[in-house]
């Protein structure tokens, strides 16, 4: 039988710090939603000399913009099986590389 006074509420409970090893984990996790945001930044300060110099329109300058997430939704399956292949972490490691480095090589 359930009795209240056995258990512990979760407001009153110790409040316990993580670790720093999972502080430093989500920071290499951020690191490539970092990338991807500085790259989306970039095209969206870009915007107005790619319409001049194209001669685009609104719709067109639309299609610019949300290529990026449509390419990324694209591959997110195709990504998870591989991952699920040769590791999640390999394989963020590798593609956060690859990334990095294709985008400098653009700026």
């Amino acid at each position: 039988m359930f009795t209240p006074s056995t258990t512990q509420h979760p407001r009153t409970s110790s409040i316990q710090s993580a670790p720093w090893r999972d502080w430093a984990a989500l920071a290499l996790l951020m690191f490539p939603v970092l990338l991807v945001a500085v790259d989306n930044t970039a095209l969206t300060f870009a915007l107005p000399e790619i319409a001049r110099s194209l001669e685009v329109g609104g719709v067109q300058l639309l299609w610019v913009v949300d290529a990026y997430p449509l390419v990324l939704a694209a591959l997110l399956v195709s990504m998870g099986n591989l991952g699920d292949r040769i590791g999640r972490r390999r394989l963020l490691l590798i593609g956060s590389t690859g990334f990095a480095a294709v985008s400098a090589a653009t700026a």
